[in-house]
């Protein structure tokens, strides 16, 4: 199978787009958060990109910060009640959104792009120098995006730290799907042992509670989630499968077990549906669930991949 890398200016996004001679495409945004635009597959005589993608620039700005939509969420994911936290004996409080990190709406730069038989590839890599005073440790964040046969997309994330001392870390990657089919109409199935318990703000009372209400395939007609799951890595990849059966499209998911956490949103508009990665459950900067300590230097991957059939 052959594989390509074009540059492409489309709607004012500056884009990287991987191919293969199959038809499958993945855009990826380097100046917005590492952004994953689309992921392109043939359907039919036609196309179909299953990433609930950004029209433009104008609706891009205005919207990510209502729906971080497709972004790297990085150095934390989901919420930190009241943007505070304690860390090694120290309150920090975050300048930022307390929500999905800090790196949602920064530029990420090209450091490499690799084509062979097997794969195309770019890596993107972002310094953060520590400038938040919520959270004053830099570190250095590598996403790496691999388009592989079979309509198969492998997203690897490197974190390095390069602070003094010990950081907290979390990750995770905020994808939103769709195969243009309403969510009521879609089908999803994932093997789950437990579910994370929120309060009324969906902040985790620290309780897991066992859980394996999919682990046969379920109509989303009618049903609203944000929740987190945790994964039960004895049963068979993939761990997680949405369906579409009006177009017979089904998205796959195959996180290593450093993303144990899988978050489930249905947003109001129900035209797509947010299936995230994560390391931990939210607020783990202050319930420990999941939290990723890196020592002075230390490095650490987390590697997911979706595949569309």
């Amino acid at each position: 199978m052959g594989f390509s890398i074009e540059h492409l200016e489309e709607n004012g996004f500056s884009i990287i787009a991987l191919k293969d001679d199959a038809g499958a495409q993945v855009h990826v945004i380097p100046s917005f958060g590492a952004l994953l635009h689309a992921f392109i597959v043939p359907n039919g005589n036609g196309k179909l990109n299953v990433i609930d993608s950004y029209k433009n620039v104008s609706e891009l700005n205005a919207g990510v910060t209502g729906s971080f939509k497709s972004v790297k969420l990085s150095p934390f994911a989901c919420r930190i009640k009241d943007a505070r936290y304690n860390w090694q004996g120290k309150s920090y409080t975050v300048q930022k959104s307390p929500i999905h990190g800090l790196l949602y709406d920064q530029a990420f730069t090209i450091t490499k792009e690799e084509v062979n038989d097997s794969y195309a590839e770019i890596e993107l890599e972002h310094h953060y120098p520590g400038s938040d005073a919520g959270y004053p440790f830099p570190y250095s964040c590598e996403v790496k995006y691999r388009l592989l046969p079979d309509q198969m997309l492998q997203v690897t994330t490197a974190i390095l730290n390069q602070h003094s001392g010990a950081i907290p870390v979390m990750d995770g990657w905020h994808p939103y799907f769709t195969t243009g089919t309403p969510v009521d109409q879609l089908e999803l199935q994932f093997w789950s042992k437990e579910i994370v318990e929120f309060d009324e703000k969906l902040i985790p009372t620290g309780k897991v509670l066992p859980f394996n209400g999919y682990s046969e395939s379920k109509s989303l007609h009618g049903v609203s989630l944000d929740n987190s799951f945790l994964l039960d890595f004895n049963r068979p990849a993939p761990l997680c499968t949405l369906k579409d059966p009006v177009k017979g499209v089904q998205i796959e998911f195959f996180p290593d077990q450093a993303y144990p956490v899988l978050q489930v949103y249905t947003p109001p508009h129900r035209n797509s549906i947010a299936i995230e990665n994560l390391t931990g459950a939210p607020n783990a900067f202050n319930n420990g669930m999941g939290l990723v300590t890196l020592e002075a230097g230390e490095s650490m991957l987390f590697t997911t991949a979706v595949r569309v059939k």
